[in-house]
């Protein structure tokens, strides 16, 4: 165990956990008001097991392909719909879970880093393409043009995805500090934004999938989510690039860096 960890069983996890939560204000509602919340209980059972964050992703992905296997090998039902839904909102709990018991435990690892994010963009890839499948199989379509909606969902997906990481590379690295935490003001702040972000959230399309038996309701609820995404990804497109236009601009005027990079943190 990582020298430094004091907590003392599962509550002292919690508590610990608690206290030392990534800055929340601004992220989607889901994943802020209850993914986090259930994957502290996790994390802090996780610790007490002597689980590693390895482990934790691991499991997360077990879940998660589970959920996403059975879509495209079962017909939709609704016990199909349940088994679906549980397992990648699992998936997704402990997903949260690994990163907070890395904290838990004095710090992550870049190998672990790693292998989470290539789970993840596995993750985003396969599960618009057992749609693809299960719209194929499955659904009496009156058009089969409705087969190029998962996969330009998929591609949107999949250049968000893209996009956070390799923003998130170019932005000029932090000094070693302690990880910032959430604070009540900013979390206030936030909350207009992470509602409005709510069809942006992966939780909530993990949710889509208790609607999979109704299978036009279904249907046009995926295709509602893809364009919201795809405005999303737009606007988040444009953001970024001024953002590291702003950054480029900075190397010429050393100066403004500070300045610069506290107005593209606070955005």
């Amino acid at each position: 165990m990582t020298s430094g960890v004091t907590v003392s069983g599962f509550s002292g996890a919690v508590r610990d956990l608690a206290g030392a939560q990534k800055a929340s204000a601004g992220a989607p509602g889901y994943s802020r008001f209850i993914n986090r919340r259930i994957g502290r209980y996790l994390a802090a059972f996780s610790f007490v097991r002597g689980w590693t964050p390895n482990q934790v992703t691991v499991i997360s992905a077990a879940f998660t392909y589970l959920g996403i296997a059975a879509i495209a090998v079962f017909r939709p039902s609704w016990p199909l719909a349940v088994l679906v839904t549980f397992a990648l909102v699992a998936g997704y709990a402990f997903d949260s879970a690994d990163g907070q018991l890395a904290r838990l435990r004095g710090g992550g690892s870049r190998a672990g880093e790693w292998l989470d994010h290539i789970i993840d963009c596995a993750k985003i890839a396969a599960i618009h393409l057992v749609v693809l499948i299960s719209f194929y199989r499955f659904f009496d379509l009156r058009h089969h043009a409705v087969l190029l909606l998962p996969l330009a969902f998929e591609v949107v997906a999949s250049t968000f995805f893209f996009g956070i990481v390799l923003t998130d590379q170019l932005r000029p690295k932090r000094r070693a500090g302690p990880t910032p935490v959430a604070r009540p003001d900013r979390a206030r702040d936030g909350l207009a934004k992470s509602l409005a972000l709510l069809p942006n959230d992966y939780g909530i399309f993990c949710l889509l999938f208790l609607t999979l038996p109704l299978r036009n309701a279904f249907l046009w609820l995926y295709a509602a989510l893809f364009a919201l995404q795809a405005l999303y990804l737009l606007a988040a497109l444009v953001r970024w690039y001024r953002e590291l236009r702003s950054l480029d601009g900075a190397v010429a005027e050393p100066g403004r860096d500070a300045t610069v990079l506290a107005a593209s943190e606070a955005s």
